[in-house]
């Protein structure tokens, strides 16, 4: 008999949610839980109301000296939140005062 190797657990939910219907708000709502780990503390505690309008990441800031410096680095974050769920979900980041 020949017996496939199994498979790690995190490998078979990525396959699932490659075919689940609703993956993108799925993993939209991954991208929010992260929001603070892949930030850090600091910048996550100057930001508030993060949510998604469209493909674009939106957050708002009382600050403009943290709103430059999200808008500045925003590339960069978008990069780590989109490897954090292992797809394109982070077009660009809108940080508003």
């Amino acid at each position: 008999m020949n017996f496939d190797k199994p498979k790690k657990l995190s490998d078979s939910l990525q396959d699932y949610l490659e075919r689940f219907p609703q993956k993108k708000k799925l993993k939209q709502g991954m991208i929010l839980a992260a929001w603070q780990e892949v930030v850090g503390e600091r910048i996550a505690s100057q930001t508030k109301e993060v949510h998604f309008e469209g493909n674009k990441l939106v957050c708002k800031v009382n600050n403009a000296v943290w709103r430059h410096e999200i808008h500045a680095n925003r590339f960069s974050i978008a990069k780590r939140l989109n490897a954090k769920v292992k797809g394109q979900v982070v077009a660009d980041i809108i940080v508003r005062a």
